[in-house]
């Protein structure tokens, strides 16, 4: 049922629904404009991020420049060098010499740049939004009136279908991990997912003192091997703004297999940490030889758990040779992944919304193509994977998607970046540009 409009309702020109990433980029970008109101819904009572498998020695697979703002705004007040400045560690970090930013250090910086910004509601729910000239925004408290809504949700853990019934304690997603530490020592573990958490998760248990080592470690993964993310110069290429909008271009089939094809560009373990586990089994087969058993398992496929009477059973398929076997595990923590939700909310305007295979169809702004009015814009940030490449769930472009969302919105020409050094679409001649 759509929202009905109210008469004391507080008018926005843009309202955002989510407070990831992605919507407090744009929201970073927007604040201080006192003749642009806007306001970003969160469903969570506080700030979190990834906040359950935030590991010690976890890094970003990205650039430190690929913050909230700054390949958009480097003279923005809310990049990461104005949060190390304001918390006077500027110095240190520098001397610190990270190959890259520890994980929690950018959680921090998010959240640091949420307590600057008035315009974040916590603990709000969106439960609908309907249209009548305006979007109408109905949330668990309120209901608000906007010109423009930026849909900026996230992804949700994701487990196969025969999993998902018997989640707990001792079987849980990779986002869980460090609530149940406890679960650990001592314990068969089995590792689901080849991808950067299931690397992160393992080396994690390899490494624990001796009192919380767990008794056995199995990895699995349907890839034929622990491969690496793929990051040389030519393949982050995908991950510029050029290369995002030639992408757009393509004919769905072609984006399809693209992206199928190049998923190490996004998703394949970041070699510092396969080589940190190669070396940590190398320690604790011939040197250390300490009691922890690690079976690496790549080229399984998982098609059914079991419960037994002292844990789980896992039956696979070894696609090498084509034959079942079975693992057997204590506690098993599946690292599949994330899928986008639902976006229930927009039931009410649903059916005017275009389509494009599972996804809202949009156009070079990000905005849903639809039948409403032009000067109003349902935006969709970080749910366009299958348009925009493999870059839209990455940080990578955060600020430049925004940036593009954010100048569609005021109604002002956009500064687009230097073109590729590669001529992927044939119009400049193989002549880059200049400028």
């Amino acid at each position: 049922m759509s929202p009905t409009r109210r008469p004391d309702a507080a008018r926005f020109a843009c309202v955002g629904v989510g407070v990831g990433p992605a919507n407090l980029s744009l929201a970073s970008l927007l604040h201080g404009r006192q003749d642009f109101p806007n306001l970003f819904l969160e469903q969570r009572e506080k700030f979190g991020w990834h906040d359950g498998q935030l590991l010690h020695d976890a890094s970003l697979q990205v650039s430190m420049l690929k913050d909230l703002v700054t390949l958009a705004d480097p003279t923005n007040p809310f990049s990461f060098l104005s949060y190390l400045h304001s918390r006077g560690r500027m110095y240190h970090f520098i001397n610190a010499q990270f190959e890259a930013v520890p994980r929690k250090e950018y959680r921090n910086y998010l959240e640091w740049a949420c307590g600057r910004n008035e315009n974040l509601a916590f603990g709000e729910s969106v439960l609908s939004i309907g249209f009548d000239g305006d979007f109408i925004v109905e949330t668990t408290r309120r209901l608000v009136i906007a010109a423009n809504v930026v849909v900026g949700v996230g992804m949700r853990p994701w487990v196969p279908l025969h999993v998902a019934g018997s989640l707990g304690p001792s079987q849980f997603h990779a986002a869980e991990y460090l609530r149940h530490l406890d679960r650990l020592p001592g314990a068969r573990v089995v590792v689901v997912g080849g991808g950067q958490s299931g690397a992160e998760i393992v080396l994690d248990l390899i490494n624990r003192r001796d009192a919380d080592l767990p008794r056995q470690v199995s990895w699995l993964s349907r890839r034929p091997n622990y491969f690496p993310i793929d990051d040389s110069p030519f393949t982050n290429d995908y991950f510029t703004p050029p290369f995002s909008d030639f992408f757009a271009r393509l004919d769905e089939v072609t984006r399809k297999d693209f992206n199928g094809r190049h998923v190490l560009a996004s998703d394949g373990a970041s070699e510092s940490t396969l080589r940190q586990i190669y070396q940590r089994l190398y320690r604790g087969r011939f040197i250390d030889r300490d009691q922890v058993d690690v079976a690496l398992l790549p080229g399984r496929e998982v098609s059914e758990v079991a419960r037994t009477d002292s844990g789980w059973r896992l039956s696979m398929m070894n696609r090498y040779l084509g034959a079942p076997e079975q693992v057997e595990g204590d506690v098993v923590i599946w690292a599949t992944g994330f899928r986008r939700p639902e976006l229930t909310f927009l039931a009410p305007i649903a059916d005017r919304l275009e389509r494009v295979g599972d996804e809202f169809r949009v156009d070079r702004d990000f905005a849903v193509a639809w039948d409403g009015p032009t000067d109003r814009s349902l935006f969709l940030q970080n749910a366009t994977r299958q348009q925009r490449g493999l870059a839209d769930p990455n940080l990578s472009l955060l600020a430049w998607r925004s940036k593009r969302i954010a100048d569609r919105m005021l109604g002002r020409p956009g500064d687009e970046p230097v073109e590729s050094f590669v001529d992927w679409s044939g119009e400049t001649g193989g002549q880059g540009a200049d400028r």
